[in-house]
């Protein structure tokens, strides 16, 4: 094994080892592909997970699912560890304990081993954190390993694992330069999270055929939504049945009911369906940063990561039932101009009274003007910006007590509003 580098030598906090990684690699940079990761992980049996793993993919509702299941988890009194991507705030969001959040300590001491592990094997920026997540929960032994796919699953470095359940939520156009431009090609990529004799948990409710012939191949014990799992909603509640259990009456939790219903049937594999009075008081508290996340009431404050035709189209239902509430809704809009922007501003289209728009920096990063070229012909106020905390900062200053700002379009978009308002407070 070959010595660590003078610069990785150098290393001594978080934010070191973060820059010393972004310098090897950049973040944006994607290189799909198992070889790497599985050559270093198999140095120190990085690849084997403590507990029960569950592999969690999809377009959209990764992170809300794998929330559900993490709180409904801990309810029960298992050490549940969670492992997900990107960070909104702080890196230290992207693995969590026990609903804590990681130390630095915890990854500088890790982010070190993986270096010696790998000796002269360049490995990406999320196969680096992807190794140093995976050392981390070998030390700290939850109970359960929840992950979530990063991109696409087949050749996600999280794919390394052998998963005792696989999830997908939702299966959607998205990072199509790297998965494919329809659907079957899209749940082909999803489904290569998929192993033999396993059981699959799918809570997309228009499955692609490619998902169901993969894991038909694969002779998985399939839990599907419609199929073996139901769920129906109601003004103020929601009711959830399968085969074996049914639950009435449930509190509405703050994120899609299809995501939470998708958690209760991978729990019902687990053979650990909770109490109901358990399940009611996890549904009530159950919140996600940066998904329909409240900042403030008066004047309302929403923001929310949605940044693909499938989760607008979640967003819009949402801003549908608050709209009569408010004399005003603006938007504060910033996104990644390999999205699908039109199809994504589609649905939001005729519930903005003001669209206020942002350029996105770096490589990714769509322009202001990007985003108002795809809103042309819609009747509607626009202002265009180049810094998203400089635009927040103009549009608090006037928005009225009975208005509504709605921040979304990227993780970028929010987090950059995330961060100033925290500063603000």
């Amino acid at each position: 094994m070959s010595v660590a580098t003078p610069a990785s030598q150098s290393c001594q906090t978080l934010d070191d080892w973060l820059c010393y990684i972004e310098q090897s690699h950049p973040v944006h940079q994607i290189e799909l592909g198992l070889e790497r990761i599985q050559s270093v992980a198999s140095r120190a049996g990085l690849q084997s997970l403590p507990g029960k793993s569950i592999l969690i993919g999809g377009t959209n509702g990764k992170g809300t699912t794998a929330r559900a299941l993490e709180q409904l988890l801990l309810a029960q009194g298992y050490s549940v560890g969670v492992y997900s991507s990107p960070h909104l705030l702080h890196f230290n969001e992207r693995l969590r304990v026990n609903n804590a959040d990681l130390s630095d300590t915890d990854w500088v001491d890790a982010f070190a081993f993986v270096e010696r592990l790998r000796g002269d094997i360049a490995l990406t920026y999320f196969e680096f954190t992807t190794l140093v997540a995976f050392r981390i929960l070998q030390i700290r032994q939850p109970d359960f390993c929840l992950i979530e796919v990063g991109l696409g699953g087949r050749l996600d470095a999280t794919n390394i694992i052998s998963p005792d359940i696989s999830v997908i939520t939702t299966v959607d156009l998205d990072h199509q330069d790297w998965l494919g431009n329809d659907r079957e090609s899209i749940g082909f990529e999803k489904a290569g999270i998929f192993r033999h004799g396993q059981p699959v948990v799918i809570g997309d409710l228009s499955p692609p055929v490619s998902v169901l012939k993969h894991a038909a191949l694969l002779a998985c014990h399939v839990r599907q939504v419609k199929e073996h799992y139901h769920y129906s909603e109601a003004a103020n509640s929601w009711h959830w049945y399968s085969d074996t259990a049914s639950y009435r009456e449930l509190p509405l939790p703050a994120m899609p009911v299809q995501n939470a219903a998708c958690a209760l049937a991978v729990l019902e594999c687990l053979n650990l369906l909770p109490e109901p009075s358990d399940l009611s008081s996890a549904l009530a508290g159950l919140t996600l940063p940066g998904r329909m996340q409240w900042l403030q009431q008066q004047p309302a404050i929403i923001v929310d990561v949605a940044h693909n035709p499938q989760s607008a189209g979640y967003l819009a239902e949402q801003l549908r039932k608050l709209k009569p509430q408010y004399r005003q809704i603006w938007a504060l809009c910033g996104m990644l101009k390999d999205k699908d922007i039109q199809q994504t501003l589609l649905p939001l289209t005729s519930l903005f009274n003001q669209w206020h728009l942002v350029s996105l920096g770096g490589a990714r990063g769509a322009s202001a003007q990007q985003l108002a070229d795809s809103l042309a012909g819609v009747p509607t106020d626009v202002q265009l910006y180049s810094d998203v905390q400089q635009a927040y900062r103009d549009i608090r200053a006037n928005l009225q007590p009975d208005e509504l700002l709605v921040v979304f379009g990227s993780f970028f978009t929010v987090s950059a509003v995330l961060a100033d308002h925290l500063e603000a407070k």
